[in-house]
């Protein structure tokens, strides 16, 4: 048995490992690389044979773990692509979604086009949490990783040995999902680290911080600008925004979520209450399910419309991350006001716009100009989807026995700071793989 790690080495994007064992040959993930210094290897050839891929797992469908699926497709992969049902679902607008993002990228060629997508759409085949799919004496099953809705963590069980694919994992006591469900064992583990070094602020604490910042910015005259993603981060927000309006904890206020693909996830949110955690259920029960004045911005002309609200308006707008996507121009005409606010709800990646406004710079470049950034800027990790350093070792720490561990989907320093953690309060050997190394297992 072997791995090869082809992405999300040593940074946070292009996931996608390569599990070998008796002839067979399992991709887990095949997803873009989003940082500026590595968005050429979208272009490249994969470093490996597709035609050679017997069967592909996806943990979930965020675009760094899945856009580069009909490219593989498109490149010879024919067998299936095991993954849950909301993930299913939810696949389906993301890849349209970022081909459309890539028609619109000037001096660039799309990945792939829509004849791809539909038949990887189609080579897909459905696997519920805590079912085994047995792939020619391999067995391999999906729990859930509390990440996005039908994010899973991936467990191939072959050769007497249980390797575990973390996915991403998300926090617990969430809103909306389950917490997230750890493997009873593995002997070999790849895990996420994106917070590996950090611990969130509590949910209450982020909540109280982003209600303040509203009521602050409102009682300036501005307007809250908010990068979110479309699946996950924004359904969340509409879930402890619209709650808040509902407890009294702040008065009803106009929220416009300008993102077609947000409003379409929102929607297929909703089609999986089987993923749902209790108090979700509940909400979801309420007679009155809907207290905040929500606007969904359907089409380019409604979106510019927005624009001539100076004041009194919380804009929810993709890409979370600023690469593009409508924020861009709600960015444009607010940063540069003093009154309004930017609220990061999320992993900003290095190289992105995201990135550079977090990090402080006074100028940064939007739509092709630079633009002063005097607009009041808010970083509340408590919203973060990923697991922080102590609900990773939590995680970590209920597998019963003592797993191997390959550490990923992290930045360089955050991942050698988890190495540090695992190994001093857990014992595990650990490791931190470069981009195309190759490990045997025994």
């Amino acid at each position: 048995m072997k791995i090869q790690f082809f992405g999300a080495t040593k940074n946070v994007t292009g996931s996608c490992f390569l599990f070998s064992t008796n002839g067979q040959n399992i991709l887990i993930d095949c997803g873009l690389f989003q940082e500026d210094e590595k968005e050429y290897l979208n272009y490249e050839p994969f470093p490996f044979n597709p035609r050679k891929i017997d069967l592909m797992i996806l943990t979930h469908a965020h675009l760094d773990h899945s856009a580069l699926i009909p490219k593989l497709v498109k490149e010879g992969f024919r067998g299936k692509i095991i993954t849950t049902p909301a993930t299913r679902d939810l696949l389906g607008i993301m890849l349209f979604d970022a081909l459309k993002v890539q028609k619109n990228e000037h001096n660039k060629q799309p990945l792939y086009d829509e004849e791809n997508i539909q038949k990887a759409l189609k080579q897909i085949e459905v696997l519920p949490y805590q079912k085994e799919y047995n792939f020619n004496g391999i067995g391999i099953t999906l729990l859930d990783a509390g990440h996005i809705l039908g994010s899973a963590t991936a467990v191939i069980d072959a050769n007497g040995k249980k390797t575990v694919f973390s996915g991403d994992l998300g926090r617990t006591g969430y809103p909306i999902l389950r917490d997230p469900s750890p493997p009873e064992k593995a002997d070999y583990l790849v895990i996420e680290s994106t917070y590996g070094n950090k611990l969130h602020k509590t949910l209450d604490e982020s909540i109280k911080e982003l209600l303040q910042a509203i009521k602050d910015t409102f009682r300036q005259g501005g307007n809250v600008i908010i990068p979110a993603f479309a699946v996950g981060r924004t359904q969340d927000l509409l879930y402890i925004l619209n709650r808040a309006v509902r407890q009294g904890l702040i008065e009803p206020i106009n929220v416009y979520l300008d993102s077609p693909l947000a409003e379409e996830a929102t929607r297929i949110y909703l089609s999986h209450p089987e993923v749902f955690d209790d108090e979700a259920l509940r909400e979801m029960r309420n007679p009155k399910k809907t207290a905040l004045k929500l606007h969904f911005v359907k089409t380019v002309d409604e979106s510019k419309k927005l624009n001539n609200i100076k004041s009194m308006a919380v804009i929810i707008a993709g890409s979370g991350m600023c690469q593009g996507g409508r924020v861009a121009y709600h960015l444009y005409h607010n940063i540069n006001r003093p009154e309004c606010s930017i609220v990061f709800v999320g992993f900003q990646a290095k190289g992105t716009l995201g990135r550079r406004i977090v990090d402080a710079e006074k100028e940064v470049p939007i739509l092709g100009k630079m633009m002063p950034v005097k607009a009041k800027i808010y970083t509340i990790g408590g919203f973060s989807a990923h697991a922080d350093q102590s609900e990773l070792l939590s995680w970590l720490s209920k597998i019963k026995n003592k797993p191997e561990v390959f550490l990923l989907h992290g930045e360089e320093s955050v991942i050698e700071s988890f190495k540090e953690s695992i190994t001093g309060k857990l014992g595990l050997n650990c490791h931190i793989p470069e981009r195309l190394s190759i490990y045997e297992l025994k």
